[in-house]
């Protein structure tokens, strides 16, 4: 059944264009997260990683930042989910950082994953709505001039033609693909278009016909973890799951019997596929020696699909999903863990964003910042203390024909003509429109988000 919820226009617009119950794991909650992760990861296969540890040659900790494609804030256990196993990434909250409140810029992947990592909001960066531009700096361009390796083994999506390519911002590897979505056994693209084979290595077409493309994730990200064990290394991981084709290795879909929707079911066991070859990861860091040197950052790049095609995800009590600014479309689960420096079992509450995890690496590496305006923050301070204040005093939201503007606990919401306005620490699924009863607060919020928009076009204009 279709919702309803806009009930009135916006007045004089300038513009065309189960949250509380995961709020928290208990102490018992994240005991147990950390058992099963471990005996889980104890009982996989791993591929290829055995290795004696190595002493570190470099005192800056290495960082391996997970994307996960299209998850939603209800798909994990740590968030509250009761229907999908993730003993894995509920390890590493448990083993770290948890944010409730993550935003990210856009509700779709391109614009998303730019600023993420770039620390940047999309906007400065999209040339010809191709791909992000050569001149914006990344997370890899950053670690890169500072002496580290650097890999991508995943999904790229921004910018299939070469010059958009990730060995031009600052990969020194890449294995994987650069559009949307992929097969992961047949590595072709038939989603629109001419059916065809899109996996790469570096520049060069890579065939490795009938593998699961999430196994050749695992195997290449052991495979530098160890060959580069004496020196820091950035490794950037975008699986492309649980987004479309929802493929699961034969038998994960029968641990979920019990769940009745077929649809979810399915991407239920993409999840769980996911966060077992985490855990391989995380284990072949262990086994290297290198988990205490490793920040580890894992992330959504938006809600969840309600495509034909894809869908199962959930957003909890969240409402709306992909391609929304409802908070279900671009509040996302976000988790770091660096064990002895991150203190375990931790909760943050202040509303953060996706550009902030650039500087908040550069922080904790000791790596300088790219000479250029930022969108982000570092974060050190709220992830060492609950009581730090939010890194900024309003947010703001563009995508297609919606805006958004969040200041404390009201959201404005924009979708074309219609509006809502919305007090999140009471009504964090967006069901209650305040909008009548607040057009003073309305009117400022438009005003703010007027003013964000010419600075953001003005740095445009000026190439800052």
């Amino acid at each position: 059944m279709t919702e309803t919820f806009f009930e009135r226009p916006i007045l004089n617009s300038p513009y065309d264009t189960y949250f509380r119950a995961s709020l928290a794991l208990s102490r018992r909650q994240c005991l147990r997260a950390l058992s099963a992760g471990a005996a889980l990861v104890a009982t996989s296969p791993l591929i290829g990683c055995a290795a004696p540890p190595a002493p570190r040659r470099d005192g800056r900790p290495n960082v391996v930042f997970i994307l996960a494609d299209d998850l939603g804030y209800g798909d994990l256990g740590c968030y509250g989910s009761t229907d999908v196993d993730t003993p894995n990434i509920d390890a590493l909250a448990a083993a770290g950082t948890r944010f409730t409140q993550f935003y990210v810029t856009a509700p779709v992947c391109t614009p998303s994953r730019m600023s993420f990592l770039t620390g940047r909001h999309y906007n400065y960066g999209v040339e010809n709505d191709i791909g992000m531009a050569s001149s914006e700096v990344t997370l890899a361009e950053m670690f890169s001039g500072a002496g580290y390796r650097t890999a991508l083994f995943g999904k790229w999506h921004m910018g299939v033609p070469d010059r958009f390519g990730p060995n031009n911002q600052g990969f020194d590897e890449f294995l994987g693909f650069k559009n949307g979505a992929m097969d992961n056994y047949s590595h072709y693209y038939y989603w629109g278009g001419m059916n065809r084979h899109v996996l790469f290595r570096d520049g060069e077409p890579y065939h490795e016909d009938g593998v699961y493309f999430p196994d050749i994730v695992v195997r290449e990200s052991t495979r530098f973890i160890q060959q580069n064990r004496d020196r820091p290394f950035f490794l950037y991981l975008p699986f492309n799951m649980p987004h479309y084709p929802l493929q699961a290795p034969a038998g994960d879909e029968e641990r979920f019997s019990h769940i009745e929707d077929p649809l979810r079911r399915q991407f239920s066991s993409c999840v769980w596929a996911m966060d077992q070859r985490i855990g391989q990861i995380v284990a072949c860091l262990e086994d290297n020696g290198l988990r205490q040197d490793t920040i580890i950052v894992f992330a959504s790049d938006h809600g969840p699909s309600n495509e034909e095609r894809g869908g199962g995800g959930s957003a909890g009590a969240l409402r709306g999903h992909k391609a929304t600014l409802w908070e279900g479309g671009i509040r996302v689960p976000c988790i770091l863990s660096w064990p002895g420096t991150i203190q375990e079992d931790r909760v943050r509450r202040q509303p953060v964003m996706s550009t902030d995890i650039l500087p908040t690496l550069a922080a904790y590496t000791g790596v300088p910042l790219p000479q250029r305006y930022l969108d982000g923050h570092d974060l050190a301070s709220i992830i060492g203390s609950a009581a730090a204040p939010a890194p900024r005093a309003i947010m703001h939201w563009i995508y297609q024909d919606w805006w958004a503007v969040r200041k404390g606990p009201w959201k404005l919401t924009v979708e074309g003509d219609k509006a809502a306005l919305v007090n999140l620490d009471n009504d964090p699924g967006e069901r209650h429109n305040l909008f009548d009863q607040r057009q003073d607060l309305v009117q400022r919020l438009v005003d703010s988000h007027s003013i964000w928009k010419k600075g953001i076009s003005d740095r445009r204009a000026s190439g800052v």
